[in-house]
């Protein structure tokens, strides 16, 4: 969590850091990802350029094995950046980040082309086949992540609430991509 995040306030490219608060969910991760993940390492860890996220993977106790995957940056909210929901809807009422995008940022079609280059390079990489594949994002492109790897439009990520510090698992059910765990 950081100040804007507490705040309601999309950040996107505003590289903010972590406040204490999310320095401690990001420790609590540790403790959860052990519970939950095979007693293996994850085959890959991957983490956004942004500090809020890098931080987080390092208090993860993944920092040292992470590379830094810029398609895991969050939206750019463009002239939108900064700003709350109820501020941006004061001057466009029925506005909806998952179907309009951002003035000067990302539009969904963008944010969607960039979510699925990446799944698409994760899917057909053999050496990755039946491992974990840790990625430390944020909120928003999550969340279109979690909507491209079930192949559901982007505009169907406003359906999946995701809070600051929580996580998310997505799996295979048989040949189905599904979830196994969101918003934990």
């Amino acid at each position: 969590m950081t100040e804007w995040s507490r705040g309601g306030r999309h950040t996107g490219k505003t590289d903010l850091p972590l406040l204490t608060e999310g320095e401690t969910d990001a420790r609590v991760l540790r403790d959860t990802f052990c519970s939950l993940l095979p007693p293996v390492a994850p085959v890959l860890v991957l983490t956004s350029p942004l500090r809020r996220a890098k931080r987080t993977c390092e208090l993860a106790g993944f920092g040292a094995v992470a590379v830094v995957e810029p398609r895991l940056a969050e939206w750019d909210y463009g002239e939108y950046e900064g700003l709350t929901t109820d501020q941006i809807r004061h001057a466009r009422p029925s506005w909806d980040l998952f179907r309009d995008g951002c003035p000067a940022g990302e539009l969904p079609g963008q944010i969607s082309a960039r979510v699925d280059s990446l799944l698409e390079d994760l899917r057909s990489d053999p050496a990755l086949a039946g491992g974990e594949v840790l990625c430390f994002s944020h909120g928003h492109v999550s969340r279109v992540l979690l909507a491209r790897w079930l192949d559901l439009p982007p505009t169907e990520a406003r359906h999946f609430q995701l809070t600051a510090g929580s996580f998310g698992r997505l799996a295979w059910e048989h040949e189905w991509p599904a979830v196994e765990t969101w918003n934990r």
